[in-house]
């Protein structure tokens, strides 16, 4: 016994040779696994794959409230990096055995070796045979047998009579579950776009937090302010009550502005390209496109020209043409009858004797400033005769009707459109 235990370590039962599937470990490489309860898997039980031992259990501890498993599997076994692990029974009493498989959920990638994990969330394991039977007395002794003829009963009472609806209502189920059919596509597509909405919403989170945040003082303002956003909404129904009966009181006057504003525009329109240099120009009216360019910085320089034609202006007058010199001395003549304030005036006796005068007297006499002075009012109140006949005929002038009013032909007192003569002769009659 001495001589046994100095050469070498004995472990139990454990080390005694098993017949069945021993595995050498020099031609072998160490999985290990974690599984939540391994039942009664001990060191030595079977490592299979489609129900083919490949290896054993070399080891068994706990890991925290879980179990780690070592295994030792064949060196010319091939199985993915990512397989899954199953603790199974070989038969309703048989022993227990750790399964390996492929990957149902994903593609199997990379291989199985040396040092590799299986973790926690890719093993599991079948019920036993207990559960099994504890489920079934639980069905059996619970009621759930026991209700099955009631529900046959109520599920016969509710058919009975009715089967041409239940019928109708198997075909519109098969109506909807086609169209449903039809749609899956789009259905698939409006869910991946909610996918899409969700990781993008989620991505946000952090922006989306801030608004949040940044809404609840913003709310507490709008509480704040809530009687005062009340009497604004008061105050724009009563302002909407005011503007409507504003639109509809002067909707015809709306529509004619427009109406008479439409050839305008369409003058506008037909302006074209003219219209804008037409706009540039009016800038600088009434001097050329050319008068920006006469200060420069602090400074003025350019040469003006003025070019008047009295002849033009007194010609838009109704004035006949006449010479400079002839200009001003009629000019002269007129300003001096007007200061006079009587049309008996010597001044006025020589106007009315001469017929470029008299037209220049009747001219001013039109303009608005004129209109109320002693001698316009007479002289405006006079029928509308031709001034050169009555010159011709010496009816105007010292000798002619003017003498005539003078000497009192036209009386004293007498009114002639609104006016007495008195007032119309300046007080001189």
């Amino acid at each position: 016994m001495v001589v046994l235990t100095g050469c070498s370590s004995f472990d139990g039962a454990y080390d005694l040779p098993l017949p069945g599937h021993e595995v050498d470990a020099d031609d072998a490489f160490e999985v290990t696994v974690y599984f939540k309860d391994v039942l009664n898997v001990v060191p030595r039980s079977p490592v299979m794959v489609d129900d083919v031992t490949v290896g054993e259990v070399s080891e068994v501890e706990r890991a925290g409230w879980n179990a780690k498993v070592k295994l030792l599997i064949r060196k010319d076994v091939e199985l993915p990096d990512n397989a899954i692990a199953d603790i199974r029974q070989v038969s309703l009493l048989g022993e227990k055995y750790v399964a390996l498989e492929e990957p149902t959920e994903q593609e199997p990638t990379g291989r199985l070796a040396e040092g590799d994990t299986i973790e926690l969330a890719a093993t599991g394991r079948n019920p036993e045979v207990e559960e099994v039977l504890g489920a079934l007395s639980f069905l059996l002794s619970g009621g759930g047998v026991a209700q099955l003829g009631t529900i046959t009963q109520e599920a016969n009472q509710v058919m009975s009579g009715r089967e041409g609806r239940l019928r109708n209502l198997l075909s519109s189920l098969d109506s909807v579950v086609g169209t449903l059919d039809q749609q899956k596509v789009q259905i698939i597509s409006a869910l991946e776009s909610m996918n899409n909405l969700t990781a993008t919403l989620n991505a946000e989170k952090d922006t989306i937090g801030d608004a949040l945040d940044a809404t609840g003082p913003a709310i507490k303002v709008l509480a704040d302010q809530h009687d005062e956003l009340i009497e604004m909404l008061k105050a724009l129904d009563q302002l909407g009550k005011v503007g409507t009966r504003v639109i509809n009181a002067s909707k015809e006057d709306v529509l004619k502005i427009l109406e008479e504003l439409s050839p305008i525009l369409r003058k506008l329109r037909e302006a074209d390209e003219q219209l804008a240099p037409g706009l540039n120009l009016l800038v600088s009216f009434p001097f050329p496109q050319a008068a920006n360019k006469i200060v420069q910085g602090d400074y003025a320089d350019t040469i003006a020209r003025a070019d008047l034609n009295f002849a033009n202006v007194f010609h838009s007058l109704g004035i006949p043409d006449l010479q400079l010199p002839d200009l001003v001395e009629v000019v002269n003549q007129v300003t001096r009858c007007l200061k006079s304030g009587s049309l008996t005036s010597s001044a006025c006796a020589k106007v009315l004797s001469d017929l470029d005068l008299l037209m220049q007297l009747k001219a001013e006499c039109r303009t608005q400033a004129l209109k109320g002075s002693p001698v316009c009012k007479l002289l405006n109140s006079l029928p509308d005769l031709d001034l050169g006949k009555l010159l011709q005929g010496g009816l105007l002038g010292p000798n002619g009707m003017l003498s005539g009013l003078t000497s009192g032909l036209v009386q004293p007192g007498l009114t002639r459109q609104g006016g007495s003569t008195d007032e119309l002769l300046g007080g001189t009659a």
